[in-house]
């Protein structure tokens, strides 16, 4: 897994080394997107002549999160950041006068929620689809943004490798056209964008152990040892913080010195929480 520096609102910066558009100042409103387009603004009509890039606008209002995601879209072919609002009234004033396919949209804004943004968007009239890049884990505004037209969700913190994943999938979904010729090519298109694969682990590193161990330290108010996680989830002090680095690598999980005992402090593990 890549070691990327983490912006403030969780996702990882790329590395110097990523080439893509250059990020805006934060005050920026958001690039215009090209002039003349015959689509209406915010509304995606059928796929352009073969090599179109999908149009992308993303909506973050911490600039250095924003960049980040702007950097990591420029990087994966096929996809077009054609601006960056930091706000839900400078997306809605962009959205009017650009053409855009897929919205890369923070559900936190400082001037209303997400989902807000996002009714009125539908309530206007504009198609785009979006993907919710965003902290929010409540399934009840899962829910409700299915029903408005959100595709994925990528929760944050996350890498580069999660995001191109997901955009990756969506390209995909969004290519099938024509008439299926049955249940198993509808599956199939659905599948692209329902089933991602999981995100991979380090090695020697399990899924089940990593949830069971998740689910123990999230469930501690004041945090716990390596120790104590791997007696509450069966399995030994060096398992156990083997996944507890992991989380902390990851920006899921913190870690502290626990001074007060004779011999060396141990190191005690506590749960991000992420109310953004």
């Amino acid at each position: 897994m890549s070691m990327d520096a983490r912006g403030p609102s969780g996702s990882s910066v790329p590395s110097s080394g990523a080439q893509g558009p250059s990020g805006p100042s934060s005050g920026a409103q958001g690039a215009a997107g090209p002039s003349g387009a015959s689509n209406p603004p915010g509304r995606p009509g059928p796929s352009g002549p073969s090599g179109s890039p999908i149009r992308v606008l993303v909506v973050e209002d911490d600039p250095v999160a924003a960049d980040a995601h702007q950097l990591y879209v420029g990087r994966v072919p096929g996809f077009s950041v054609e601006g960056v609002a930091h706000s839900r009234v400078a997306a809605g004033r962009l959205l009017d006068r650009t053409d855009i396919d897929l919205i890369l949209l923070d559900l936190y804004l400082p001037d209303g929620h997400g989902l807000q943004l996002l009714r009125s968007l539908r309530a206007a009239g504009h198609h785009a689809d979006v993907i919710a890049v965003t902290s929010a884990r409540d399934l009840t505004v899962v829910r409700e943004g299915v029903s408005l037209g959100v595709v994925q969700y990528v929760l944050k913190p996350f890498t580069f490798a999660t995001l191109r994943d997901r955009l990756t999938r969506y390209a995909e979904f969004r290519a099938a056209a024509g008439e299926a010729s049955g249940q198993e090519e509808v599956d199939r298109a659905l599948g692209a964008l329902r089933a991602p694969q999981p995100s991979s682990l380090p090695k020697g590193l399990s899924a089940p152990t990593l949830e069971a161990v998740t689910r123990t330290l999230r469930a501690s108010v004041e945090g716990l040892t390596a120790a104590e996680a791997g007696a509450l989830a069966g399995i030994s002090r060096i398992t156990a913080r083997r996944y507890l680095e992991h989380l902390v690598t990851s920006g899921r999980a913190e870690r502290s010195p626990q001074y007060g005992h004779v011999g060396r402090p141990e190191l005690q593990y506590r749960w991000v929480s992420t109310t953004r």
